[in-house]
C-alpha cells in the first residue's frame, strides 16, 4: 500500500489529485493544495481563480455553447463602476466549488456555508468588503437577464420582465478557456494595479 497526502491507496489504482491529510483537499493549479474545510489557511491564488472559472460553464452546460463564468465576472465586472474588483470575485468561489445551479443549491444547505466560507476566505485574501454590495447584485441580475436571453431557450429570461429587472446592455462572446482566463487576469491587473 502506497500513502498519497495522508490516503492509502492499492497498487495499480490511479492516483487523484485529492487528499485528506488536513481536511478534504484538492491540488489546484499552481501546484497548491486547497483545503476546503480550510480555505483560509491555503495558497490560492489569482491565477487558480482564474484558471478554475474559465473551464467552468455556466448553467450546468445547458446554455447554446460553452460560456463560462469568468465571461460572466468580467461582464459584471464593465457594468459595476464603485466596486469593480469585488463584481469580478463575486462567484470566485465557484472557482474551486464549481457553478451549482441555484435549484441544487436550494437542495444543499450545507452547500451555501461552504461556499460562504470560501467566498469569505478570498474576499479577505484579496482584501475586499465582507459585506455583500447591492450594486455588484443588481449588476449580476441585470448581466443574468441578458446573458439569459442571449445563451438560453426562449422564455428562460421571463422572470426578469416579471420582476422588473432591466437587461445589461452586454454582449456574450463565448470566449475559450484560454481566452477568457487571459481577460480575466488581464482585468484583476487593471484593477489593482497601483
Amino acid at each position: 500500500m502506497t500513502s498519497v497526502g495522508g490516503e492509502g491507496i492499492a497498487r495499480g489504482q490511479q492516483v487523484m489529485a485529492v487528499r485528506t491529510a488536513v481536511g478534504p483537499s484538492i491540488r489546484l493549479f499552481s501546484g497548491a493544495w486547497l483545503d476546503l474545510s480550510s480555505p483560509e489557511t491555503s495558497d490560492f491564488t489569482i491565477e487558480d481563480i482564474a484558471q478554475g472559472l474559465a473551464l467552468q460553464c455556466r448553467y450546468a452546460g445547458q446554455c447554446r455553447d460553452f460560456y463560462s463564468v469568468a465571461e460572466h465576472s468580467l461582464l459584471v465586472s464593465d457594468i459595476v463602476s464603485e466596486d469593480p474588483l469585488g463584481a469580478l470575485l463575486h462567484d470566485a468561489a465557484e472557482a474551486f466549488l464549481g457553478d451549482v445551479t441555484r435549484p441544487l443549491k436550494q437542495m444543499l444547505p450545507d452547500y451555501r456555508k461552504i461556499e460562504s466560507q470560501m467566498q469569505r476566505a478570498i474576499l479577505e485574501r484579496f482584501g475586499l468588503s465582507l459585506i455583500p454590495n447591492p450594486a455588484i447584485k443588481r449588476a449580476d441580475l441585470r448581466v443574468l437577464a441578458a446573458e439569459q436571453h442571449q445563451v438560453m431557450p426562449e422564455g428562460t429570461d421571463e422572470w426578469a420582465k416579471r420582476d422588473g429587472i432591466e437587461p445589461a446592455n452586454v454582449t456574450v462572446r463565448f470566449l475559450v478557456p484560454s481566452e477568457a482566463k487571459r481577460r480575466f487576469l488581464a482585468r484583476y491587473e487593471m484593477l489593482t494595479a497601483t
